[in-house]
């Protein structure tokens, strides 16, 4: 149904849908998925609400358009600076932990809609939003897992796609954390402020992730 709707029209159509794509995403980054209001949206861009309807067909279209938009929008693991990825699988892999709260200022709006889509949204959306990883791998996922095992530094007995399955569901959720830190420090009492325990959090996370996939535990 979401295909459909997205191939009628012609290009001024698709800029309509971009515009409203690009709207959507920072009501759903200012507000969280309930509390967006696709009135609110049409309000602020001067269409009919059924206008937004007519190309997205619901609210949860207008927000998985909205999610794929975000998080095609970030870096993949293999973006990272050349001096990184010349180092290897594991001083990129780092590279992206360390850069997590980074992002949140550089690009807030499409980092909060990948929250709200991993965390704010119903199971039957949460379905959608995991096919879509699963066969757009938008972070490159797999190629960074192959990556490292071509360099030898990730194992090859195992097979890529669980391990890129592995390390984009564990790291996601690490990377999570650390941006909840960042948005709402009361919810880590026992470490907020402390600099140095964020380093070994990452320190750790990356040493038990490599005694698990890589093939010289560090």
């Amino acid at each position: 149904m979401r295909d459909d709707l997205r191939s009628r029209g012609g290009p001024r159509s698709a800029a309509k849908r971009e515009r409203i794509v690009e709207t959507a995403m920072r009501h759903f980054a200012e507000n969280g998925y309930e509390g967006a209001r696709v009135e609110d949206i049409a309000t602020e861009l001067g269409i009919a609400k059924g206008s937004i309807f007519q190309h997205f067909g619901s609210k949860a279209g207008l927000f998985l358009a909205a999610y794929e938009k975000a998080v095609t929008s970030l870096p993949a693991w293999l973006d990272a600076p050349k001096e990184r990825t010349d180092a290897g699988f594991w001083p990129t892999f780092e590279y992206w932990l360390e850069r997590t709260e980074h992002l949140i200022q550089e690009d807030w709006v499409p980092n909060r809609v990948a929250l709200i889509g991993n965390y704010g949204t119903d199971l039957k959306l949460k379905r959608e939003i995991n096919r879509f990883l699963v066969s757009e791998d938008p972070y490159g996922t797999l190629d960074f897992v192959e990556f490292g095992v071509s360099r030898g530094e990730v194992r090859a007995d195992l097979d890529v796609e669980l391990v890129a399955s592995m390390l984009d569901w564990l790291a996601e959720r690490f990377q999570d954390a650390l941006v909840t830190e960042e948005l709402d420090p009361g919810l880590f009492h026992r470490h907020a402020g402390q600099p140095q325990r964020h380093s070994a959090r990452i320190e750790e996370f990356v040493g038990l992730l490599r005694r698990a996939i890589g093939t010289d535990p560090g």
